[in-house]
């Protein structure tokens, strides 16, 4: 089986390594994935080793893809323009759309494009998301399938095993928030420079990583503030850490007793909660949907309330100040993504559902084409 996953955006975000996992272990069930981007932002070696990648805007050439491969099933994540090459391309396989931006008004245009198009489903990645998508999906199916994490590869890697030789260095005195993402308004890295201020101005213990953003369309204005408002001692910026180093940075968070902090106003999911938790690293973020179907508050980390930033660091130094806690939280956030996150537990929803989608579908056209040939001899009677 072969299927196609087409989206504007290759990045190095938590829709393209949930994608990574999926393709692993969809591989191992004979289901093999290409992907069709159109922008590259940083996120090709994410995916070169695990699947074949198309990149290009060119439509002749988008059209000629899709045409050529005979794909059992198209999937097309938040790209209105997909719609446009699917009907030139005449493709009549199944299309399954996958809905991700957490924005309403973004998201509009990618379920409002079909044009003679019918989905066979709408897949989202949270309970959030559901209800947002079915403010704008009418009469299509919608269902729930978590992103996962490859938890042989995201794993609380042990002390003795970490990789200290790489960027960034792990302080002997600090403890270590790490901030992982775009720097964009939606993450809300303005927010995180609040934070830093207040933890600076009270303690000189603390070391904040900001890990990406390398391509992001406000690296400039935030490196700006960073450096005016005297930063740099206390925000270490590392826009480019190599996909493959991640489970040691986790690990290096871990180990200096600290956690991850996200400053986020909305998310369809989010990937790194769950990487960070997998790694033992717990997490403080805001107490918003979808966070609260990921961290338990209390249990595998803390939430903050709204855009508070008193009330941020008042429970990210709850973690750091509290080795104990710390340990508990570790230990639970683990247990939890193993439960619920793991790749294998998500993806295998994933892999029966291709195969029924695809399967119905081929019953579906056999019952058409049998009906039509019928009427058709009929009709010559």
């Amino acid at each position: 089986m072969k299927i196609l996953v087409i989206w504007r955006l290759l990045t190095v975000g938590g829709v393209n390594a949930g994608w990574r996992n999926r393709a692993i272990y969809l591989k191992k069930h004979g289901i093999e994935l290409e992907f069709l981007y159109t922008t590259d932002h940083g996120g090709y070696h994410i995916m070169e080793d695990v699947a074949k990648v198309y990149l290009t805007k060119d439509d002749k050439k988008i059209i000629k893809i899709i045409k050529r491969n005979n794909y059992d099933a198209i999937i097309v994540v938040d790209t209105s323009a997909a719609y446009k090459w699917i009907r030139k391309a005449k493709y009549k396989g199944p299309v399954i759309i996958e809905a991700r931006t957490p924005e309403l008004i973004k998201l509009q245009p990618h379920l409002k494009s079909f044009k003679g198009i019918t989905p066979q489903l709408i897949i989202v990645p949270s309970e959030y998301q559901k209800r947002l998508v079915s403010i704008l999906a009418e009469g299509i199916p919608i269902k729930v399938i978590y992103n996962g994490v490859d938890t042989s590869f995201y794993r609380a890697v042990p002390a003795d095993e970490i990789d200290y030789s790489n960027e960034p260095f792990l302080p002997s005195d600090k403890k270590i928030i790490g901030w992982i993402g775009r720097i964009d308004k939606r993450k809300n890295w303005p927010m995180l420079v609040e934070v830093a201020k207040k933890i600076k101005n009270e303690r000189d213990d603390v070391e904040i990583w900001l890990i990406g953003g390398a391509q992001s369309v406000q690296r400039d204005e935030f490196a700006e503030v960073w450096r005016q408002e005297e930063l740099t001692d206390i925000i270490k910026w590392f826009p480019v850490i190599p996909y493959q180093q991640m489970p040691h940075v986790y690990a290096k968070i871990r180990e200096s007793g600290g956690c991850t902090l996200a400053t986020t106003k909305s998310e369809s999911f989010g990937n790194t909660f769950i990487e960070s938790m997998v790694s033992g690293v717990p997490v403080v973020a805001s107490r918003i949907r979808p966070i609260t179907e990921l961290v338990v508050h209390g249990e595998t980390g803390l939430l903050y309330r709204g855009q508070n930033v008193d009330d941020a660091v008042k429970q990210l130094y709850k973690i750091i100040d509290d080795p104990k806690l710390h340990q508990s939280m570790s230990e639970a956030a683990i247990k939890r993504v193993h439960e619920k996150f793991a790749i294998h537990v998500v993806a295998e929803q994933y892999v029966q559902l291709l195969f029924n989608i695809i399967e119905q579908f081929r019953s579906q056209v056999g019952e058409v084409t049998e009906n039509d040939s019928a009427n058709g001899l009929s009709n010559e009677a």
